[in-house]
């Protein structure tokens, strides 16, 4: 019998899927996903926590006891460097170093490493009564983005932009007004889902 294919994924509050149920996380919509079209696939590894930084899931993986090589390695970070003032320099630093030590869990390939945009969180209620400028919110994680974007597009990764989603569905929350709620999980996994297929097809 063949071996599952497993999937690691890392990130923050949003990997981790602050306010919903279990089954409602991205990583575990887009496994029932990728199971019902066929693919022989473990519940997905997540490793996140809500409000880590880059720093913080690079401590966290440094002293997790993880088995490579995964499948696909997906990575979903840096809302909270920018929502702790953090520059973008600063933040590719710390991306980048996360994305080589991602894709070294995906033994080395590049295509099997998935990079996930950082929505927009300015939008939502919470960003919205928060007091804070949300045109620099957005401008802030659009340059956060273009990092991560580029680091990926220097590595062979790929990169799927759920932004726009995010931007598209402000009150699409749990009722903190801020974290996504199922329904939006679900619109990030049809976007994430033709990448994840390319990813498990190569070699």
């Amino acid at each position: 019998m063949a071996a599952l294919l497993r999937h690691l994924a890392l990130g923050d509050s949003y990997t981790i899927g602050e306010g919903v149920m279990d089954a409602a996380r991205w990583p575990v919509q887009l496994a029932a996903w990728l199971r019902r079209e066929g693919r022989a696939l473990d519940p997905p590894s997540i490793l996140a926590a809500t409000g880590w930084t880059t720093d913080e899931l690079a401590a966290a993986m440094t002293r997790t006891s993880l088995a490579p090589p995964y499948d696909l390695v997906s990575l979903l970070i840096g809302v909270n460097d920018q929502y702790r003032g953090r520059d973008a320099e600063s933040f590719r630093a710390g991306f980048a170093a996360l994305l080589d030590r991602a894709i070294a869990l995906a033994g080395g390939r590049a295509q099997r490493t998935l990079v996930v945009s950082i929505p927009d969180w300015g939008v939502t209620r919470f960003g919205r009564q928060s007091g804070r400028d949300v045109a620099k919110i957005a401008a802030e994680i659009d340059a956060f983005n273009a990092i991560a974007a580029a680091e990926a597009l220097r590595r062979g990764c790929r990169f799927v932009d759920v932004t726009a989603i995010s931007r598209a569905q402000p009150d699409a929350t749990v009722a903190d007004g801020l974290h996504p709620d199922a329904g939006q999980y679900a619109a990030w996994v049809a976007a994430i889902l033709p990448a994840s297929r390319a990813a498990l097809a190569s070699a």
